[in-house]
């Protein structure tokens, strides 16, 4: 059974869990941006609830919601948001995406989301863990529609994908008026390859397509060793991680 993963200022239990915690999420959670100090945030596919949990500690924000279609996902969800300093903030629907679009009217100030990513080809004999890591059951075109619909005209939307599909997810961004703002590109060592990108969008863009602004392109790297982790990612996951 996996043992619960105690951070600075929670614990997340994660034996319900198909995907237990990973560096994907953290550094999610820890990246988005809160400059425009969003009062209601909006976690799709909460997993273990790490995400929604993360912003609560690093914001002020009053509606903290997260949606999980997953039966046990969504218990470990609710489990891990009661069990934490911040229950009164956060709260989870059970329903996919699609679902809680045909319900709700409100819009949200920032939408998070680590999307399952890895196509048909690799999926396994468990369902909750294809639910979690396949686009069978949430498509990137999908989500990006759902997003457009859910996000304030002035909001921002922070993901994570694997850099081979950067350029894809931007041209579907694109096509629901989503306009790439800040890029991120994550490598584990200074020789390995480029293996993520955490990407965060917005409606702004120029009437002809051009963006606004620059786009803001950073690289990070997570060790120059084994267990020697550099500056950069240190500053940026300290507030969470214990040994940090």
């Amino acid at each position: 059974m996996a043992k619960p993963f105690k951070f600075k200022e929670f614990t997340v239990k994660q034996d319900k869990c198909a995907m237990k915690i990973g560096t994907d999420g953290v550094l999610l959670g820890a990246w988005a941006s809160l400059k425009n100090n969003p009062n209601s945030i909006l976690d799709i596919g909460s997993g273990t609830g790490i995400i929604a949990l993360q912003i609560a500690q690093r914001s002020d924000a009053e509606i903290i919601d997260a949606l999980e279609i997953d039966d046990n996902a969504y218990e470990q969800t609710v489990e891990n948001f009661e069990n934490s300093d911040w229950g009164d903030r956060l709260f989870c629907y059970h329903a996919s995406v699609q679902q809680f679009i045909n319900e709700i009217d409100d819009k949200y100030d920032l939408i998070i989301s680590n999307p399952p990513f890895y196509n048909d080809d690799f999926e396994t004999k468990s369902k909750a863990r294809n639910t979690a890591r396949f686009t069978s059951s949430l498509s990137f075109n999908e989500l990006l529609i759902s997003v457009s619909k859910l996000l304030e005209k002035d909001g921002l939307f922070s993901t994570i994908i694997p850099f081979k599909e950067e350029q894809h997810f931007i041209e579907l961004a694109s096509k629901a008026h989503l306009f790439p703002s800040r890029m991120c590109r994550v490598k584990g060592t200074p020789k390995s390859k480029i293996k993520r990108s955490i990407l965060e969008f917005s409606f702004l863009a120029m009437p002809d397509g051009r963006q606004e602004s620059e786009i803001e392109i950073t690289e990070l790297i997570i060790e120059l060793e084994r267990h020697q982790y550099t500056k950069e990612y240190v500053a940026l996951v300290q507030d969470f991680y214990l040994k940090m």
